[in-house]
């Protein structure tokens, strides 16, 4: 069948415009979707951070920095990455293996980690030096650029400074200061004063530009990972290709585990972020990107679908002076063709424009590193264009279908009188999609953690399938349940009722938007009010400490002894903020998932005392080396009980299997998992603790450890980490929201300006046009408020059972956001009504 435009698809267009700027309104808004989403995705897919630490290392050996999970499919082993917690590292000895490699010059073993400046042992840190500053081992100074100004490099015992830093602490070549690392607090004697390179530069942020050199050879101990390295700076020969010596490095440290990294792969050992960063794109380009791939392409071809629909009448006529099905079908087709490609290209500016917004806002709350850049390639683009016009073709064939086929006397009889029967094929799939959407609600209601939420997901979607397909049926009953209120609200309202009950179908298109709008801003934004408001109950209630101590930096390791020293303490816990990945089953597969964690200095006992975790099964008293205390949420997610042991791995990657000794309630507001402090030592790059509770005793005396707060302050300053979440929800729910409010009113404008005629012929017979508009008002509010009952109706049965699965209570609905959510559509819909009918009105005299 040639699709070539005809003389019929631009008469059709001429003709019939407000019809058609309907459909190009919504291919335009779909492919705006499609088109940023998919470049935010391909971003995801391309994202690499320049190397700048290691800018002058042309080959880097390092340590796998993810965990792998191999899945068994149809297509064979699957393997899936996830980004690890932390650094893994790699054995320092390695650098003597790679420094033998053909064309190495040299081979030096990295370090990077945080150094405290100390005082006294006793004593506070003094108040004349930087608090924190970066520590490194001497000999990256090879590649980092890093000089000597005055003295000599470091031997044990001895650090290099640089100049900043040796003036502020009064310190010079020969003087001892006190620094504190992971191997404690010790005095070292200044043997040089040194400017940092731009490698080094590039390492300051965790020390606020303060540097501090020591020997290879104990940087290790100091760091906390004895005989382990960040990774291995490999040196070329002069006039060695990069490529060549890669093999040579990779071939000599066969078998050690290392990967050997150049170009901008480099760069993804010195910025983790980068990590997270693709698996939030991913996340919002791909995961979300195609359920709002989805979503428009669903309410698009709805659109399509209703401008054919509002045309029955033209074909009805053509085929009775002669049109063959094949010119209908091929004017259809044509009519695509026409409309399509040009909305989908102008669409894709737009969506340019948000997929730049959306990348700027997520770079500016540290989603994104900066240095990341968008990619915005032909490929979204095409894609865009290409599902608007696939849409088009496909709801254009599928809503011209009938009236192609049948005879023109039969066509002529249906076009001026709406079929009351739905077609069976609609039915059948529109009672399959209620099925599906039932059974997996019953799943998702008995099920827990994330098998819970990958069901929910699915409930939503059947249930919004369910309602595009049984449309008719839906409006008939909306219209006769609202019809009944409608009855006391005069002539106006009960000719509203009237007009509902004839007009299903073009009910049924104006709502179906509604609805979608409704069911999916209120899953997004809901899910986040409800974990939100379980987890400050659960922080506020606790956290019973009278003081909260913490520091961006670090604490001092004796914190804790410091404070239970102060007049009055009766307990002082200090508490490691780290992450532990768990292994889950979820819609039968295993992945891993990331787990807030808290390392515990001292006993459980201690910790009962400033932190209730509301233990339901064991006790804190065990928790110890290779024993560990879990949220009851996480047993259920992974299928263990109180003795069992529990797979995870340690943030460096380090697989461990502790022993659950104590189960507890409060794993949503406070970390799911609680181990002793020990078990962390050589896994975690900061050797310091974050947090410090401590109850009874003043506030004062602990002023010189950190910031001090109360633990209202503390749970206020927790739900302010949430903001990142809570803004990504909102914007899903915003975009995908937006998107089906433009819908709805574009859908409703197009019905208005269809029924001319009849609000011609209303006119005609004596209505006033007070009382035309008045219906059409009553008419809008039986559209809203079905549209709002609906919709809250799929996304109470969407949210119930991922909330209790989740968090173990029911939603959290906000009454003043849920009112503004009814509120808009109903405004929404009252505009979009009454705002195109009084200019028809106007224009014919109305």
């Amino acid at each position: 069948m040639s699709i070539k435009p005809n003389g019929l698809a631009r008469a059709a267009v001429r003709f019939k415009p407000a019809s058609f700027a309907g459909t190009f309104v919504a291919l335009m808004m779909s492919a705006l979707i499609v088109a940023a989403c998919g470049v935010l995705l391909e971003t995801g897919l391309r994202a690499s951070v320049p190397a700048e630490r290691y800018a002058n290392a042309p080959v880097v050996a390092a340590a796998d920095q993810s965990a792998r999970v191999v899945a068994d499919t149809i297509d064979g082993p699957e393997e899936t990455e996830y980004p690890l917690p932390d650094t893994a590292r790699v054995d320092a000895g390695l650098a003597a293996k790679a420094a033998r490699a053909p064309g190495a010059a040299t081979a030096v073993p990295d370090f990077t980690f945080p150094v405290h400046r100390g005082g006294s042992p006793s004593g506070p840190p003094s108040d004349s030096a930087p608090a924190a500053l970066t520590g490194h081992g001497w000999g990256s100074h090879a590649f980092t650029g890093t000089a000597l100004s005055r003295g000599a490099a470091p031997h044990a015992g001895e650090v290099v400074l640089d100049a900043d830093s040796a003036r502020t602490a009064q310190a010079g070549v020969g003087d001892t200061v006190t620094l504190e690392t992971a191997d404690g607090r010790a005095g070292f004697r200044v043997s040089g004063l040194a400017e940092a390179g731009a490698g080094d530069l590039a390492a300051e942020g965790a020390g606020g530009g303060a540097t501090a050199w020591f020997a290879d050879a104990e940087a290790s101990v100091l760091a906390g990972h004895p005989g382990k390295a960040d990774a291995i700076a490999v040196m070329a020969e002069e006039g060695v290709d990069t490529h060549a010596l890669a093999a040579a490095v990779e071939k000599a440290l066969t078998g050690s585990g290392a990967q050997t990294l150049t170009g901008d792969d480099r760069g993804e050992v010195e910025d983790h972020g980068l990590a997270y960063a693709k698996e939030t794109l991913f996340a919002i380009g791909g995961s979300f990107g195609g359920i709002a791939t989805l979503v428009a392409v669903f309410t698009a071809a709805g659109t399509v679908a209703l401008s054919v629909g509002q045309r029955t009448r033209e074909f009805a006529l053509l085929r009775a002076v002669g049109a063959t099905p094949r010119q209908i079908r091929r004017a259809v087709a044509s009519e695509a063709l026409l409309v399509a490609p040009l909305a989908g290209l102008l669409g894709c500016l737009p969506g340019i424009g948000l997929a730049h917004w959306w990348f700027g806002q997520m770079q500016d709350r540290g989603a994104v590193p900066e240095v990341v850049e968008l990619h915005v390639s032909g490929f979204p683009l095409l894609a865009a264009v290409g599902v608007g016009l696939l849409t088009a073709l496909g709801a254009g064939w599928a809503a011209g279908r009938r009236p192609a086929r049948i005879k023109p006397g039969q066509a002529l009889a249906e076009a001026s009188v709406e079929r009351l029967r739905p077609g069976v094929v609609r039915t059948v799939l529109g009672v399959a999609a209620v099925g599906g959407g039932s059974v997996l609600a019953g799943v998702a209601a008995s099920a827990a953690g994330s098998d819970a939420a990958n069901a929910s997901l699915g409930v939503v979607m059947f249930f919004m399938l369910a309602v595009a397909l049984l449309g008719p049926v839906v409006a008939r009953v909306c219209a006769a349940l609202f019809g009944l209120l409608l009855r006391g609200g005069g002539a106006s309202a009960s000719l509203a009722a009237a007009n509902s009950r004839t007009n299903a179908r073009r009910l049924a298109s104006a709502i179906t938007p509604i609805v979608l709008a409704m069911a999916f801003a209120s899953t997004l934004v809901f899910m986040h009010t409800s974990e939100s408001h379980v987890a400050s109950e659960q922080l506020r209630d606790g956290i019973t400490a009278d003081h909260v101590v913490t520091d961006p930096a670090g604490l001092p390791a004796d914190a804790a002894d410091r404070a239970a020293r102060a007049p009055g303490v009766d307990a002082a816990v200090s508490l490691l903020d780290t992450q532990v990945l768990v292994p889950v089953r979820g819609g039968g597969e295993t992945s891993l998932q990331g787990t807030a964690t808290q390392g515990l200095t001292g006993s459980g006992a201690q910790l009962a005392k400033v932190q209730d975790l509301d233990v339901r099964e064991g006790g804190l008293d065990r928790v110890g080396p290779g024993r560990i205390a879990i949220d009851r949420t996480l047993a259920t997610a992974t299928d263990v009980g109180l003795g069992d042991k529990l797979s995870l791995y340690l943030p460096d990657g380090t697989k461990a299997a502790p022993e659950v000794v104590a189960v507890y309630g409060r794993g949503l507001g406070l970390p799911a998992v609680t181990m002793d402090r020990a078990s962390l030592d050589g896994h975690v790059t900061s050797a310091f603790a974050d947090t410090l509770l401590v109850s009874g005793g003043e506030a004062e005396p602990l002023g010189a450890l950190g910031e001090v707060t109360d633990a209202s302050g503390y749970a206020r300053a927790q739900n302010v980490d949430r903001e990142f979440g809570a803004w990504a929800n909102y914007m899903m729910a915003a975009v995908l929201g937006g998107f089906a409010a433009v819908a709805a009113v574009n859908t409703l404008v197009m019905t208005v300006l269809d029924r001319r005629r009849e609000l011609d012929t209303l006119r005609l017979v004596g209505s006033t046009r007070r009382q035309v508009l008045r219906m059409l008002g009553w008419e809008s509010l039986l559209v809203s408020a079905a549209g709002v009952a609906l919709g809250t109706a799929i996304a109470m049965i969407t949210l119930t059972p991922m909330m209790r699965g989740l968090t173990g209570e029911f939603p959290h609905v906000p009454p003043l956001l849920y009112g503004a959510f009814a509120a808009t559509a109903a405004v929404l819909a009252l505009a979009a009504a009454t705002l195109p009918a009084r200019t028809a009105l106007r224009d014919r005299g109305a």
